[in-house]
């Protein structure tokens, strides 16, 4: 069966069809300009009809399109059918005036056909390519809430502004088991709390990546399956806790697929925005604070500042699960008070954040387990820790870093508990956040996995591993961990 997502508040002809990645109004118009191209090969008898009826639709659509609002991928769609319009309609017209009809002779109507042909095809490819994301349906029992905060440390100064007033701030949504919604209730805007918002958000992702911003438009147009600040589910106790950091650069959105899904199974998920270090965080007075990372093209210097970044991520993790256990008493504003298990938490991330996991859990002995989501580990003092680690790598190529599998299994064997390494086959370094959703399905950016294999299996794996370690549900996770790729396993005492 199809998934729909709306990507607007537009009603049912703008709904995306997971399948072909456009609305049905986006479907009719590519259509209604493809049977105005093909028209001028019918015969005699059946030209006009198809012509009329085709030129209704398309004008219809394309109003329809531009009052709703129009994707870039559809402008090829609608210039090829410009180019072939008048050529469609004006044997109509000279036959109401009783003028003979001309044609060109097929072989200079070809060239002009197929040109047409070809930027109509465009259109639909250029959708399949950048689409607008369709999340995966999570597959917990329970329904998803979703809540943004802000949260300002009152001992902690922001080294990355001059005024030495500043103190740092972090925001994180929270993604948390929810009572069921009433059909038709408004689900949660992808990548930040209003449109505006993600819009911000997704224009800076794309520029921070080298990107024009409007080929990744269909992110901020996505809904997402959670539904802002939702009643809390009225079963299942109080839930474990996970803190999530993103990529360097990344957004705390980035892994919204993961998080529903966590979400659904009964735990909470709280992911962060780190100003300076996102690419974009919306303060909630409006104010936008933009990255201020760059590269500076000296890998030494560079390396340097990466760990100096982490270190400041992982403070905010562990400022984080503090502010979480006020959320949980009551001594802040929030729809999960008492119901915050923050005596069960796990601390993940990918990429730079993933490293960030690691020295967190390193530094503070309340977190109980690390997801590492192809990080590698930036932390200057290797020292032992107790927490067991899951850490998720792409596939391994000539030319990934000589340097990240020797110095992760270095850290994978500091643990005094069993951890784990799992290469997944046809991942790369993209496949484990959203990107697949909305990004080209290019193997070297992506994997191989396919956009709904992606989340899939990196959901699986975390959560499996979180059952075993936070809430110490029976089985062999090794098995079940093994099944999706080449697992290492790292017991105390010994080598994998």
């Amino acid at each position: 069966m199809w998934q729909r997502a709306s990507h607007a508040e537009d009603g049912r002809v703008t709904e995306i069809i997971a399948g072909l990645y456009m609305s049905p109004l986006e479907i009719l118009t590519s259509l209604g300009a493809a049977a105005l191209v093909v028209a001028r090969w019918l015969p005699p008898a059946a030209r006009p009809r198809v012509t009329i009826a085709a030129g209704a639709v398309l004008v219809l659509s394309a109003i329809v399109l531009g009052v709703v609002g129009i994707r870039w991928q559809m402008l090829p769609v609608l210039a090829g059918a410009a180019f072939a319009l008048p050529f469609a309609v004006s044997p109509l017209l000279r036959r109401r005036t009783g003028r003979p009809a001309w044609r060109a002779r097929w072989w200079l109507a070809l060239p002009g056909s197929l040109a047409c042909a070809g930027l109509i095809a465009s259109g639909p490819s250029a959708v399949w390519a950048f689409p607008v994301p369709v999340f995966p349906e999570p597959s917990g029992h329970f329904a998803v809430g979703t809540h943004v905060v802000q949260w300002t440390d009152p001992n902690r100064p922001e080294t990355a502004t001059a005024d030495p007033h500043d103190r740092r701030t972090v925001v994180a949504q929270l993604w948390y088991p929810a009572q069921q919604s009433p059909a038709g209730v408004q689900r949660a805007q992808y990548a930040g709390r209003t449109k505006q918002e993600a819009r911000t958000v997704s224009d800076a992702l794309a520029r921070y990546a080298g990107l024009p911003g409007f080929l990744v438009d269909g992110v901020p147009r996505a809904r997402t399956h959670a539904v802002f600040n939702a009643p809390v589910a009225d079963t299942g106790g109080r839930f474990p806790v996970v803190l999530f950091s993103p990529g360097l650069g990344g957004v705390r959105t980035q892994n919204t697929a993961w998080a529903e899904e966590l979400a659904s199974n009964g735990y909470v998920v709280a992911a962060l925005d780190h100003p300076y270090d996102s690419a974009a965080v919306v303060l909630a007075d409006g104010r936008t604070v933009n990255t201020k990372i760059a590269a500076t093209g000296d890998d030494e210097e560079d390396n340097k500042r990466a760990a100096a970044t982490t270190g400041i991520r992982a403070a905010d993790l562990s400022y984080a699960l503090t502010q979480l256990g006020r959320l949980d008493r009551g001594e802040t504003a929030g729809p999960l008070t008492g119901r915050l298990d923050t005596d069960r938490a796990a601390v993940t991330g990918h990429s730079l954040g993933g490293g960030a996991a690691l020295q967190a859990a390193r530094q503070d002995r309340r977190f109980d387990a690390v997801i590492n989501l192809d990080g590698y580990p930036r932390d200057p003092q290797l020292r032992p820790y107790r927490q067991p680690v899951l850490a998720l790598t792409q596939a391994i190529t000539p030319d990934t870093d000589p340097r990240y599998i020797p110095r992760l299994t270095q850290v994978l064997e500091l643990s005094t508990a069993t951890s784990y390494r799992l290469t997944i086959p046809g991942t790369a370094h993209l496949t484990f956040m959203d990107a697949p959703l909305y990004l080209p399905p290019v193997p070297s950016m992506v994997g191989s996995l396919g956009r709904t294999e992606s989340p899939h299996r990196v959901a699986a794996t975390t959560l499996a591993f979180l059952n075993t370690t936070l809430r110490h549900k029976p089985g062999d996770l090794s098995t079940v961990l093994s099944d999706y790729g080449d697992l290492s396993t790292y017991r105390p005492g010994n080598s994998h």
